[in-house]
C-alpha cells in the first residue's frame, strides 16, 4: 500500500468525500442520510475556515479510500489550542492495510507540529476494532467522563 497517499482534503475532493461521509454515516454508523447540500456546506467550511478544523484523506490513484476528521478548539487549563478526532473512516474494501493507523499518525502529526495541547476523540463502546487501534498508536482512555444532551 506504498502508493497510497495521505494528504489535507482540497476542494477537488469533494464529490468523492461525499460519498465517503455518506457511506460512513449510513452504511457504518447506520444513520439517516443528510442532506447532501448540508453535508457538502460542512466540508466547504472546513476548507474555508481551516482555523475550524480540516480533513486529511487516504488517496489511492485517484481514488479516496478514507477520511479523518478534526475540529479545533481550545484547552482553558493548558490556555492552548486543542483537536477533537471526530471521525477516522477507512471504506470497507480499504480495510486490513493500514490506513486508519496512516489517517490517524497525519492527525497526530498535524496537533504536535502546530503545538496543539492534546488531541481527543470518542468510539463507540462496542467498536472494539478501534479501540485497538487507538491502544495501539498510543491512545489511553481518558480520566474525564463524557456526556451529551439532544
Amino acid at each position: 500500500m506504498n502508493d497510497v497517499v495521505i494528504r489535507a482534503v482540497n476542494k477537488e475532493d469533494i464529490p468523492q468525500l461525499l460519498e465517503l461521509m455518506i457511506e460512513y454515516i449510513v452504511d457504518f454508523y447506520q444513520k439517516p442520510k443528510p442532506a447532501e447540500e448540508s453535508l457538502n456546506g460542512l466540508i466547504e467550511h472546513l476548507l474555508d475556515y481551516p482555523s475550524s478544523g480540516m480533513q486529511f484523506c487516504a488517496e489511492k490513484n485517484g481514488k479516496l479510500l478514507g477520511f479523518a476528521t478534526l475540529y479545533f478548539t481550545f484547552s482553558t487549563l493548558q490556555v492552548k489550542r486543542a483537536a477533537i478526532l471526530n471521525d477516522l473512516y477507512v471504506s470497507s474494501e480499504a480495510r486490513g492495510q493500514k490506513l486508519g493507523e496512516k489517517l490517524f499518525q497525519a492527525c497526530l502529526g498535524f496537533i504536535r507540529e502546530n503545538h496543539f495541547a492534546y488531541m481527543t476523540w470518542e468510539t463507540a463502546k462496542d467498536n472494539i476494532v478501534a479501540q485497538s487501534l487507538y491502544k495501539k498508536m498510543g491512545g489511553h482512555q481518558s480520566q474525564w467522563v463524557t456526556y451529551e444532551i439532544s
